[in-house]
């Protein structure tokens, strides 16, 4: 089945580059992005990124920087990072951001060394040079050029220094020469398995994506985008969609330095009360986190709705009870209609390849085809792989060429390993439900399948005091779950009379009965029998969590065998949660 918009995707800039040029003489003076100092935001103007990209454009040629010698981004989201990206993009030198965990969170630093070593980049960026000393150190034998805006150190580069170069006629020469398909970025898959490989981002694939979501969001033309994002720009939902969306269309980005997790959401809160977004992106641990800061504090719902066009999740399913949360509050408090809406896409297409723009989707559903994009759902065993086709889907992998082969089919299309379901049979514009990786679905011994995104979101909206979930069970006679606990929940849970433990008699009660209630929707073939709660938190370095928070499953199974072994221990083993 092949789905295309009816829609056509209009022309689209040569760059992103060429994009920022265009919106920057129309605004020189308005603040592009600007980021948290103490109490204060620092505020970053168009001219002044203008004037940025160009000296540190002419500064990357005199390092001898080029296609062939990209940029390897060690630090995250900042007036900096951009600054350099924008100088990059200015003479056709690639920029590779990676997760700042593979830095500040990693023990080892085998990841980045790994990426340093196959990439070869001319030169190394970190924002701190105290903050990244360690990786930084480990990375000296492989790029001895290395960039820091902060701090000083034998053989760093300042970054302050740089930006003093004055720009030569080469600078305009080379910049003649990048367009479509030069490459803008390399961003690198979660790497669960083996080395993480580097998608190829050309500026064609950026631009044709943000022009399709001119033409589905056509607001966006003529509403200048205001942002408060955290999203990191070492992921394509961050780093293109979001950022790029600025560019495109001249908004105006905050760096938002919060995360969603316990304590250390309160930064994204107060960004939300010092800049009301006129739309806002996140993740489904994001919205987890800010339903109950709307639904307690109408002060606070009532600045975040008051210009805001619609509320947005992607990366990972958004459980039920949450969007139920989410679409109350909007519908109590804000003056005007605000969308709860999804899209579905991957590093690979740039990223939106589907969008659920229109009013009447329901959760879960990732909508149809954008502008310039075709779907091909192909038969996978029972389910349909969706396949991507068009201006936003990259022409490989970075340095490997069978990956880059079996990335596509015969017909030239992205295998996204993803598999999704028609809404409507009979209405192919009610759009698509996202229907759970094909590699994360198995058997149980009975040859029963077991739909492990479904399941788990099931479990984890239901049991309401989980933060995420593995399913298991493949080759064994029934299901069992891994799980960590979400101590904000669990602390609302228990009064705030207790500290939320794994081993707590009341939070153990609560999930054995959540387990007997959803096993009556899901029925006997499908019954969750074991649940084990884990006290250890998702490791970075053996890639069982992303730099978003998402649960790499087959990662986590594999790490943690000894685990999985006390789930299905018999008789069952003291720890283990059976339902009621």
């Amino acid at each position: 089945m092949i789905l295309r918009s009816e829609q056509e995707l209009g022309d689209y800039d040569r760059s992103i580059l060429h994009a920022f040029f265009r919106r920057a003489a129309e605004h020189p003076h308005q603040v592009l992005a600007a980021e948290r100092q103490g109490d204060d935001w620092i505020e970053l103007s168009w001219w002044e990124a203008a004037a940025a990209a160009k000296s540190l454009g002419q500064a990357l040629l005199d390092l001898g920087l080029g296609p062939e010698r990209p940029i390897l981004m060690l630090s995250g989201n900042s007036l900096a990072h951009l600054k350099v990206m924008l100088g990059a993009f200015h003479v056709g030198v690639p920029v590779m951001p990676v997760s700042v965990a593979y830095s500040l969170q990693s023990n080892n630093y085998e990841r980045i060394r790994e990426i340093a070593d196959f990439t070869t980049p001319g030169m190394v960026f970190a924002e701190d040079a105290a903050q990244f000393a360690p990786a930084l150190t480990r990375l000296r034998d492989l790029v001895p050029l290395q960039c820091v805006d902060r701090g000083r150190g034998p053989d760093l580069i300042s970054l302050g220094d740089l930006m003093r170069t004055e720009p030569t006629s080469e600078l305009e020469e080379i910049f003649a020469s990048v367009g479509p398909d030069t490459v803008a970025k390399i961003l690198f898959t979660s790497g669960s398995t083996g080395r993480p490989k580097g998608v190829i981002n050309t500026h064609r694939m950026l631009c044709s994506n943000q022009q399709a979501l001119a033409e589905i969001w056509p607001f966006m033309s003529s509403e200048r985008p205001v942002l408060v994002d955290w999203l990191p720009w070492s992921h394509t939902f961050g780093g293109n969609h979001n950022l790029n969306q600025v560019i495109y269309f001249g908004g105006t980005l905050y760096i938002d330095d919060g995360r969603p997790a316990p304590g250390l959401f309160e930064p994204t809160v107060e960004a939300l009360r010092h800049t009301p977004p006129s739309v806002y992106y996140n993740v489904p641990a994001g919205f987890t986190l800010l339903a109950p800061r709307l639904e307690e504090d109408r002060e606070f719902a009532e600045v975040f709705f008051s210009r805001l066009r619609f509320m947005f999740y992607a990366a990972a399913a958004l459980p039920p009870a949450l969007w139920r949360r989410l679409r109350a509050v909007a519908d109590e408090v804000a003056d005007h209609p605000v969308a709860l809406t999804a899209s579905w896409g991957a590093t690979e297409t740039a990223p939106a390849a589907t969008s659920a723009h229109f009013a009447d989707a329901e959760c879960g559903c990732i909508g149809v085809p954008v502008p310039g994009t075709t779907i091909k759902l192909a038969p996978a065993g029972d389910k349909l792989e969706i396949r991507v086709l068009g201006p936003n889907v990259t022409p490989g992998y970075f340095r490997d060429p069978d990956a880059t082969a079996a990335a596509f089919d015969e017909e030239g299309y992205y295998r996204s390993g993803d598999a999704v379901h028609l809404v409507d049979s009979d209405r192919c514009s009610r759009g698509l439900m996202f229907d759970g990786r094909l590699a994360e679905d198995f058997k149980l011994v009975t040859g029963t399948w077991v739909r492990v995104g479904a399941l788990r979101n099931a479990l984890v909206s239901s049991a309401d005091i989980l933060q995420d979930a593995v399913i298991c069970g493949e080759g064994r006679g029934y299901i069992g779950v891994l799980a960590w606990l979400n101590e904000a929940h669990a602390r609302a849970f228990l009064g705030g009379r207790d500290e939320p433990s794994i081993s707590h008699p009341a939070i153990r009660k609560h999930l054995a009965s959540a387990l007997a209630l959803l096993n009556q929707d899901w029925g006997s073939a499908k019954r969750i029998e074991r649940l084990l709660l884990l006290a250890e938190p998702p490791d970075i370095d053996s890639g069982e969590i992303t730099d978003k928070g998402y649960i790499n499953q087959r990662s986590v199974l594999t790490r943690r065998v000894d685990m999985v072994e006390q789930l299905f221990a018999d008789p069952i083993h003291d720890n283990v949660i059976a339902p009621t």
